[in-house]
């Protein structure tokens, strides 16, 4: 499909923060860097290096300015210190793409940590352990704060991915050193602020996953904002119920059946049309060998399940999708991890992929359904950050963008 779309470049007007290149460095000043290395390992080394890669521009940026870099991050979710979840496989895979040595800190914090810092030279990366090793990271402490503070001269946060927690990392550390944000946390806050502040029209959003709860705020926003919401995924089937269609042995959120109802209610008054599958794909059982069958339409009988939107609804999608000047799509549509049932997203990735207008695409398994089908680098954004792209586009403020310095 030819290579990836080019990227403009930030509107600077949209962004009210500081920016990396406004960042004042003292000569062969250190920087404490944010960044969002929480990646997946597999035999000890990076399965998928993309958060890795992301955070390259802004690494180079640094490093070309002459500063000494500490960059930190978290892992996963340790209960304290767990050798499994040491990012030392992480900076392994950061100096082959550098081409240069990473130096691996063999703690969050602490004078063997500060005497790693010292030794530093112009240029150097240095990257502590996992973060969350200590509990104070989450609970926002200030004395890890300091600690981390004590080790630069200046912040900078490039993690999108973590930018929606108040952690001492994201937040805390912003009030002790001059801070900036990173190019990808600036690329990410003003694409996904334009998109809802000022997109080209049509606006198409397209919301799968598996639970109403966790998008009935994004559905409503987007119903008042969008031309159309097309919706896909396990909680189709709470709308059907909402709509006392029957839906077998389909996963069915019950908190969530009300809050379909009273979207489909919301729905008739707002400028957005809300679309719902008018077929889908059952399976007997959820396995990859599961007996596969296309229903006629969204009634599921029992000892089955809804697993996919059917060949009709894709067909319908990707005309909405082709005609968009926007697209913003988040959630799966069904659950594409089983072959027999991944062609709904499939068929919407190849549609959010060929459309001539601009797409963007949550992270999460959205991103991961892209990876999948060979077409990450074909929309116009990708988001690093699953969480924090969805409570950026529900309108709610990210305490890591929030905290930091302003322009």
């Amino acid at each position: 499909m030819g290579g990836p779309r080019p990227v403009s470049e930030p509107s600077a007007h949209r962004f009210r923060k500081r920016r990396l290149a406004d960042l004042e460095i003292p000569d062969e000043g250190t920087v404490l860097v944010r960044v969002d290395f929480n990646v997946p390992l597999a035999g000890g080394e990076v399965a998928d290096d993309a958060r890795v890669r992301a955070a390259l521009p802004t690494i180079e940026a640094l490093r070309e300015r002459g500063a000494r870099l500490v960059l930190c991050s978290h892992l996963g979710r340790p209960k304290g210190r767990d050798p499994a979840a040491s990012l030392a496989p992480v900076s392994a895979r950061l100096g082959e793409l550098l081409g240069t040595r990473v130096h691996q800190a063999p703690e969050v914090v602490g004078p063997e940590v500060r005497r790693g810092v010292a030794r530093l030279e112009p240029g150097d990366v240095l990257v502590l352990e996992n973060v969350r090793w200590e509990p104070g990271e989450t609970k926002n402490d200030p004395e890890l704060a300091r600690e981390l503070a004590v080790l630069a001269d200046a912040y900078v946060n490039d993690a999108f991915g973590s930018a929606h927690r108040a952690h001492a990392s994201t937040a805390g550390v912003t009030g002790l050193l001059p801070s900036a944000a990173g190019l990808l946390l600036e690329r990410e806050v003003t694409t996904l602020t334009a998109l809802v502040e000022d997109p080209r029209r049509p606006l198409v959003v397209v919301l799968g996953g598996a639970k109403v709860t966790d998008k009935i705020v994004l559905i409503e926003r987007f119903l008042a904002l969008a031309d159309a919401v097309l919706l896909g995924g396990a909680m189709a089937f709470a709308f059907f119920r909402a709509q006392r269609i029957e839906t077998g042995d389909s996963l069915v959120e019950e908190e969530g059946v009300a809050l379909a109802r009273r979207a489909l209610d919301h729905a008739e008054g707002t400028p957005g049309r809300l679309v719902l599958p008018v077929d889908v794909v059952a399976g007997d059982r959820f396995a990859a060998d599961a007996e596969r069958r296309e229903l006629p339409g969204v009634e599921v009988p029992l000892g089955w399940m809804g697993l996919d939107i059917g060949s009709r609804t894709a067909a319908a999608y990707g005309v909405e999708i082709a005609r968009a000047g926007s697209v913003c799509w988040n959630g799966p549509m069904g659950a594409f991890e089983l072959a027999p049932f991944a062609a709904g997203t499939r068929a919407v990735a190849e549609a959010v992929a060929r459309a001539p207008g601009v797409t963007v695409v949550g992270g999460g398994d959205s991103a991961a359904a892209l990876a999948e089908f060979g077409l990450a680098g074909e929309v116009t954004h990708l988001s690093t950050g699953g969480g924090a792209a969805l409570e950026l586009l529900e309108g709610r403020a990210l305490p890591g963008v929030e905290a930091l310095d302003d322009a």
